[in-house]
């Protein structure tokens, strides 16, 4: 305030008088902040929290079941992260056209909400394009990623991004994933976005729509610009070939990136080779593949509890293997007590059901049995409530 010319000769007095209120007035301020107690402050920052935007992290355990889950508590060497989870529910996978399903359609149904025929990627049983949840929140200014062991072109990611009749035309797919301008998505795939029967180098489609592109290593990410990595011609090495923590290391380059950029992100992470361990029938690659998962689950949850802000939802697409864990016998044929062993049924897929994981607000959404395409309108649920 302005002090009159008629006041001048007091100003000194009334500037020292003032400044003795407002260290008072300071002092009180300090302690009753001091005083709050825990659930106060708990309280203040829960309200800064519910006014921001739903994160949605969605992992999908490519034809994991219960029993490649179990297998983790009986091959892993500490406890699983699975144990975290108080919120667990069942998802049924079948497709309109088939009751044992594939990723294509199971993908799509978590994606866009609605079943749709096997093979199909992001399209109605009708083939018809459906909107996808990536694209949805996109349109929100969400961050997007994708992020899988295959080729990034693959079932699971694509139906994110791509809408087409069958799984297998990963040209046209790649097409579509330069077009979505997904923020940051990491796997294999690099046959299909140069050396293309088209002619096109999708590589500089990628660089012109401000992607830093990068086919040698999961490098620190160019926070001004959109993220792609292809790290491999098709898909990347199963864990028992040496890939290392690629998953983990992928999560982790994602959240950087998503936190630098200070808006809520989406992001889909596929542990994509349990479902290979199933088709070949080969215990130690399964096995490896869900500890690796599960390691991964172990970076996401860590994320999870410091951003409360976040939903984390982990599930399968459908189970590979038909497995069972049963008794293991030695050479002669006698139980050795303190060992179990994998058994295969078949080398496809099943009608198991298949578990559901959430952990973050809105988790009590995913309790109970449902069908798959039920996680789509969930997700939305949790974010919309939000």
């Amino acid at each position: 305030m302005k002090i009159p010319q008629n006041q001048i000769i007091n100003s000194e007095f009334i500037l020292m008088k003032n400044i003795k209120k407002i260290i008072a007035f300071s002092a009180i301020s300090i302690a009753m902040s001091c005083g709050k107690t825990s659930e106060e402050k708990e309280n203040n920052t829960t309200e800064v929290t519910e006014n921001q935007p739903l994160n949605i992290i969605f992992m999908v355990g490519d034809g994991m079941g219960i029993p490649q889950v179990s297998s983790a508590f009986y091959f892993g060497e500490n406890t699983p992260n699975f144990k975290q989870f108080e919120s667990i529910g069942l998802s049924r996978t079948s497709s309109t056209s088939h009751l044992i399903t594939d990723s294509a359609a199971g993908a799509t149904a978590f994606a866009t909400g609605e079943k749709t025929y096997k093979r199909a990627i992001g399209v109605s049983k009708d083939s018809v394009a459906l909107p996808t949840i990536l694209e949805q929140l996109k349109e929100q200014d969400y961050q997007t990623g994708l992020i899988s062991l295959t080729s990034i072109t693959h079932a699971t990611p694509a139906a994110y991004y791509a809408h087409v009749e069958d799984r297998d035309m990963h040209e046209d797919i790649a097409k579509q994933l330069v077009e979505a301008e997904v923020d940051f998505f990491a796997g294999g795939g690099k046959k299909y976005f140069q050396n293309r029967e088209d002619g096109l180098n999708l590589y500089d489609s990628l660089t012109a729509k401000n992607y830093k592109l990068d086919t040698l290593e999961l490098s620190k990410p160019d926070y001004s610009r959109r993220n792609a990595y292809l790290l491999s011609e098709e898909g990347l090495p199963s864990k028992t070939e040496g890939r290392g923590d690629f998953l983990g290391d992928a999560a982790k380059t994602a959240f950087d990136y998503f936190e630098a950029n200070e808006k809520p992100f989406f992001v889909m992470i596929e542990g994509s080779y349990i479902d290979w361990g199933g088709h070949a029938k080969d215990d130690q690659m399964m096995i490896q593949e869900v500890l690796d998962f599960d390691k991964t689950i172990g970076v996401v949850l860590d994320f999870v509890k410091s951003h409360p802000n976040t939903l984390l939802v982990i599930t399968a697409d459908h189970e590979t293997g038909g497995v069972s864990i049963g008794k293991s016998y030695d050479e002669n044929g006698k139980e050795i007590p303190q060992q179990v062993q994998v058994y295969f049924n078949t080398d496809q897929h099943s009608t198991e059901l298949v578990p559901v994981f959430a952990k973050g607000k809105g988790e009590e959404l995913f309790r109970g049995i449902y069908e798959n395409n039920e996680i789509y309108h969930k997700l939305m649920q949790a974010i919309n409530e939000n």
